[in-house]
């Protein structure tokens, strides 16, 4: 009787803590609901955080519309990261808008790529000395980049939005389906070939957000028109990829990100939700979703259109992701058990606090 009343007082200080009991075991996915009190910083001061990277010291860095990336800080200051105007990032509407979007960290932690989907640049900043630079000028926007363990970039191009028109012609691609996006390999910088670009794989519709799994030899990509994601087999040492499957279906999926445990982590911005898929058991779980009967009614509309192939971006409204910050479209995963971070088109995050007592890992 004493233990089981023990046990009742752990559950409650947890409650009174704000943090919901997980699964007994650490590795069990956590679980999330939305509240207000979690939108940071509460200022809403940032522009388009459209992605990020925590570093191995905990500081937060997301995607900047004005000055290419910032640094944000546990009390919700912010300031900006690396020296983009230095290397040409330009951000100056309605001449000039600059898209700064996929965030990635390179393997060894040291640099951080950035890609600018409205105007076609990879960039590489130094961690330590916020030195920047450009390492590839690519014809229309990039997604996303990530580099691998041998030094190799894979990106993808969304679709063929030049630099001119870049936000007008990708949002286009996501309202009429467009079989124009591509994923590309950039190989190493002290290779034979370095700065030339090879398209690996064509025809996608609006191709989004990739994950390596090089241990595991796979590649993801998020075809988010497609309303899935594939995997490839992932080739490395000879820059390919191969053996294209459909690795999961879901409705518009955005950024990727691989966890600890090798479960693949997908936003899906029309439902404001983050899916998790585990590859070992093929099973898709929601991690986290925002819901009121305004977003379901959009979303049940939106979907039809997409099911029909019919224009749906005028639905695209606040009432969608109301009272979240915008369109979410990815999440940072901190290294153990600190916050997850939800991304997104808008002014602010959302932050999803995880906690360890004495016994699993609890969501907050």
């Amino acid at each position: 009787m004493n233990k089981l009343i023990a046990a009742i007082l752990v559950g409650i200080s947890g409650i009174l803590a704000g943090c919901a009991a997980d699964e007994r075991d650490p590795a069990e996915l956590p679980r999330w609901s939305f509240s207000p009190q979690m939108i940071f910083p509460a200022d809403r001061s940032l522009k388009r955080p459209e992605d990020g990277v925590v570093l191995a010291d905990g500081r937060l860095i997301v995607a900047d519309q004005a000055d290419g990336l910032r640094l944000v800080l546990a009390d919700g200051s912010s300031r900006p990261f690396g020296k983009f105007v230095e290397a040409g990032y330009l951000h100056n509407p309605p001449e000039v808008v600059g898209g700064p979007n996929g965030v990635t960290l390179e393997p060894d932690g040291t640099h951080i790529l950035v890609s600018d989907v409205f105007r076609g640049g990879i960039y590489r900043v130094n961690v330590a000395t916020e030195a920047t630079e450009l390492v590839y000028q690519h014809p229309f926007g990039v997604n996303m980049a990530r580099r691998d363990r041998a030094g190799g970039i894979w990106f993808t191009q969304s679709t063929r939005n030049s630099p001119e028109r870049g936000e007008e012609e990708l949002f286009r691609s996501v309202n009429f389906r467009t079989p124009d996006g591509a994923l590309f390999y950039l190989p190493p910088p002290d290779g034979a070939a370095a700065g030339v670009a090879v398209q690996l794989v064509d025809g996608l519709n609006f191709a989004n957000g990739i994950a390596l799994d090089e241990d595991g030899g796979y590649l993801y990509l998020a075809e988010t028109t497609g309303n899935q994601v594939l995997r490839f087999r992932l080739d490395v040492a000879a820059g390919r990829v191969a053996e294209r499957t459909v690795a999961v279906e879901v409705v518009t999926p955005d950024n990727l990100e691989l966890d600890e445990y090798g479960r693949l982590w997908m936003a899906l911005p029309v439902r404001s939700e983050i899916a998790v898929f585990d590859p070992a058991t093929g099973r898709t779980r929601s991690a986290f979703r925002l819901s009121t009967p305004a977003t379901e009614e959009l979303i049940e509309a939106i979907e039809s259109r997409i099911r029909a192939g019919e224009p749906w971006l005028d639905l695209m409204t606040p009432a969608l992701f109301d009272p979240a910050p915008g369109l979410m479209t990815g999440m940072v995963i901190s290294p153990g058990d600190g916050p997850v971070y939800l991304t997104g088109l808008g002014n602010a995050l959302i932050q999803l606090k995880r906690c360890r007592h004495d016994g699993p890992i609890i969501a907050q």
